[in-house]
């Protein structure tokens, strides 16, 4: 998606040989017009495949799951990061560790909203190691229902999210697939 590698060129920012910095318009600001643009190249690349629902995980997957969700015309749900007073009867519930704050949260979804009968597409904002997809797919499991496939907005190629997800048979889609943020560079592998 050449509107994203050129966002990505011109906004984000390489602050290590692992970490790209995309908060001018992904994870803390959100460009809405290209939000737009990702959900419906999204729901491209998945459309036909009679996917019921989205889940993602709080905060970033978010708007580009929203957008997807608009496109398709189906619900998205969001992995919450904590335990509310709202959300706690009956619930869906894995553990993630995010690389970039080096921490370990709890993740859970309503059992109610996720059901047997659902097929799935997971979206989220990066792929690196697969930690956030793998907790995804451990709460989709747990409800039974299936997965279509996962729509990644980023992938950091040089890590082995992609190959650890497809061994285990699941479909990914990139928009984005960074090959090196060697030398303070984006590089894409496609």
């Amino acid at each position: 998606m050449e509107a994203l590698k050129q966002k990505i060129r011109d906004e984000g920012i390489v602050l290590s040989e692992q970490v790209l910095k995309v908060d001018a318009f992904l994870n803390h600001q959100i460009d809405p017009r290209l939000m737009q643009q990702i959900g419906h190249e999204f729901a491209e690349r998945f459309r036909g495949q009679g996917i019921t629902k989205i889940v993602t995980i709080e905060a970033s997957g978010i708007a580009p799951a929203v957008m997807a969700g608009l496109e398709l015309g189906i619900p998205v749900i969001f992995a919450r990061k904590f335990q509310s007073l709202t959300l706690k009867n009956d619930l869906l519930i894995s553990k993630v560790f995010s690389f970039t704050k080096q921490t370990e949260s709890t993740i859970a979804i309503s059992a109610k909203h996720l059901t047997r009968a659902d097929h799935v597409l997971v979206i989220d904002d990066f792929l690196a190691n697969g930690h956030a997809a793998k907790a995804l797919i451990d709460l989709i499991s747990q409800a039974g229902a299936s997965i279509a496939g996962l729509g990644i907005v980023i992938e950091k190629s040089f890590q082995d999210g992609r190959a650890l997800l497809e061994s285990e048979g699941y479909r990914v889609e990139a928009l984005a697939r960074v090959q090196s943020l060697a030398n303070g560079q984006v590089t894409f592998r496609d």
